[in-house]
């Protein structure tokens, strides 16, 4: 299929199923025969572990973290699962704290990535206390993660559906762009719960998540 230690990196806001779909793929892909890591967030540890989000000046500790993880991974896998990368912090740090100062590092780190999945806000928000922040900084964490990857010219895929439906999206994005020429991957590609044609935008803009 691919190169060793392709990654296929899931982002988005809260509550929007990247963890259960990161399990869900890890096991659906080594069921397809490959080897696959599955890379933990370091970002929800740290919360877990201290009971609320870093500071200021922890983000950076974080960010690293996240992405040493991955790059031990892929040295001793054909494939890995990332939930998630050093791009969520990035854009948790300028949101909270007006510091975009680790977003270019982390937007190059995401470019060499060889999959980017972007989760859709269609699922409804869990509270977890200590974990997330609510339902309202979704939205703004969404747009944050789409002008960074389209300003760095980060191709992506939107994952929208539920349970079964969302992971075989995920799986035939993760495909084509595994399967796509290196550089030639679109650079925008949709794959909806309704029609499930990737390159249809109208159900995101009928919904305002564009």
């Amino acid at each position: 299929m691919n190169p060793a230690g392709a990654v296929i990196a899931l982002l988005g806001a809260e509550s929007t199923g990247k963890t259960t779909l990161a399990r869900e793929l890890h096991q659906a892909l080594q069921a397809q025969g490959h080897t696959v890591a599955l890379v933990d967030e370091a970002l929800r540890e740290f919360c877990v572990r201290t009971g609320r989000p870093p500071r200021r000046d922890e983000q950076a500790g974080v960010a690293r973290t996240q992405s040493l993880r991955i790059a031990e991974a892929a040295r001793s896998h054909e494939l890995v699962v990332a939930d998630t990368t050093s791009m969520m912090v990035a854009v948790y740090s300028q949101l909270l704290f007006d510091d975009p100062s680790l977003l270019p590092q982390a937007v190059a780190e995401q470019a060499r990535h060889r999959v980017t999945l972007l989760m859709a806000l269609d699922l409804p928000w869990v509270a977890e206390p200590g974990i997330r922040d609510g339902a309202h900084v979704r939205e703004p964490v969404d747009t944050l993660l789409r002008n960074a990857l389209r300003d760095g010219n980060v191709p992506f895929s939107v994952i929208a559906g539920q349970g079964e439906q969302r992971l075989a999206n995920a799986l035939r994005a993760a495909h084509a762009a595994l399967n796509a020429p290196l550089g030639n991957t679109p650079r925008w590609r949709h794959l909806c719960a309704e029609c499930g044609d990737p390159d249809c935008e109208r159900h995101l803009l009928a919904s305002g998540l564009s």
